[in-house]
C-alpha cells in the first residue's frame, strides 16, 4: 500500500476545513500540512506495525511482517517455514512507466485516496474495467423497433 495517497487526502481534508477561515488560517493550514507530512507517514507506519503485532498474537503457525520499500508499506503473512503464500489474485510482476500530466496525476491520487486504495491498485482496477471484454450486442438484442404503427 502506498501511503502517499492517504497523506495527500489528509492534507486536502485539512486545507478544506481551513478554508472556512480567512486567508491566514488557510495559509497556516497549508504550511502545517506540509510540516506534518513526514510525521503522518511515520504514524501510519506505526499503526500498521501495531496491527501486525496484534495479528501475530492471533496466529499460531505464521506471523505478519510490515515490509517497507520507499513509500510502499506491505503487511505480509509469513509461514512458520519462512515462505510467503502467493496471493489469490495474479501476482504483480509486470512494470510499466507511465508519464502523466501533473493535473491528471493529482486527480488520480485524489480518486485513489477517496476509495482508500493505493494509486497502483486504483490504476490496476481502472485498467481492468477498461479492457474487460464486452460482448458485442447481437442484431436481435438491440432495442430497435421495426414495423408499422397505427393511430
Amino acid at each position: 500500500m502506498q501511503i502517499d495517497g492517504t497523506i495527500q487526502a489528509l492534507r486536502e481534508d485539512l486545507v478544506r476545513v481551513a478554508s472556512l477561515g480567512d486567508e491566514n488560517v488557510s495559509r497556516a493550514a497549508e504550511l502545517l500540512s506540509v510540516a506534518l507530512e513526514s510525521s503522518l507517514g511515520r504514524r501510519i507506519q506505526d499503526a500498521l506495525s501495531e496491527a501486525a503485532l496484534e495479528l501475530n498474537d492471533q496466529l499460531e503457525s505464521s506471523h505478519v511482517e510490515l515490509r517497507v520499500a520507499g513509500h510502499d508499506l506491505q503487511l505480509v503473512l509469513v509461514r512458520e517455514d519462512g515462505t510467503v503464500p502467493e496471493p489469490a489474485d495474479e501476482v504483480f510482476s509486470a512494470r510499466i512507466t507511465l508519464r502523466l500530466p501533473e493535473s491528471l496525476k493529482q486527480r488520480v491520487e485524489s480518486a485513489a485516496a477517496r476509495e482508500g486504495a493505493s494509486v497502483n491498485t486504483w490504476l490496476v482496477q481502472a485498467l481492468q474495467r477498461a479492457v474487460e471484454t464486452r460482448r458485442p450486442a447481437s442484431s436481435g438484442s438491440r432495442n430497435r423497433l421495426t414495423g408499422y404503427g397505427r393511430n
